[in-house]
């Protein structure tokens, strides 16, 4: 059963057991004169503790989705952070709104974001797994599963 909670303005979220999920409004940054606004889906699953997944609404394509370190976007909002294809930098010196750029072989986009949405989406992912704790859910259900592996637990139930 999910329950809704409004957030804010531009997000909507809900929990359902161990996933976070929102809607947030970006701005898909075409030039520095022209944006357009699209509507991304952010998850955060506890099955991958360190991973989120940000789903790109393209107008007239098929949504998009990436997914990286959540630590890279909890580090982006504060200082210039990422290697590779995915980079967050915070947009002038009142840390409101981030840049998000994402490389592929298509091409690059770039996007930007308000800050709040995204502050209250990994808040609601630390309430799932902490930061800094995700191993010990990972070693909880390799424990669980050996033990439920074990001879003589066939029968039991």
């Amino acid at each position: 059963m999910a329950l809704n909670t409004p957030a804010g303005q531009n997000e909507r979220y809900w929990y359902m057991h161990n996933t976070v999920q929102a809607h947030v409004v970006m701005h898909l940054v075409v030039s520095d004169e022209l944006s357009f606004r699209i509507l991304v889906d952010l998850e955060y699953d506890a099955e991958d503790p360190y991973a989120v997944a940000f789903t790109f609404h393209l107008p007239g394509d098929a949504p998009v989705t990436w997914v990286f370190a959540r630590e890279l976007l909890v580090d982006g909002i504060s200082r210039p952070t990422g290697e590779g294809d995915v980079h967050i930098h915070p947009v002038g010196e009142e840390l409101g709104e981030v840049a998000i750029v994402l490389h592929s072989p298509e091409g690059d986009a770039r996007m930007r974001a308000g800050v709040p949405p995204l502050i209250a989406f990994l808040a609601r992912t630390d309430r799932v797994v902490p930061m800094g704790q995700e191993t010990i859910g990972v070693e909880l259900d390799t424990q669980l599963a050996s033990i439920l592996a074990a001879p003589g637990r066939e029968n039991a139930g």
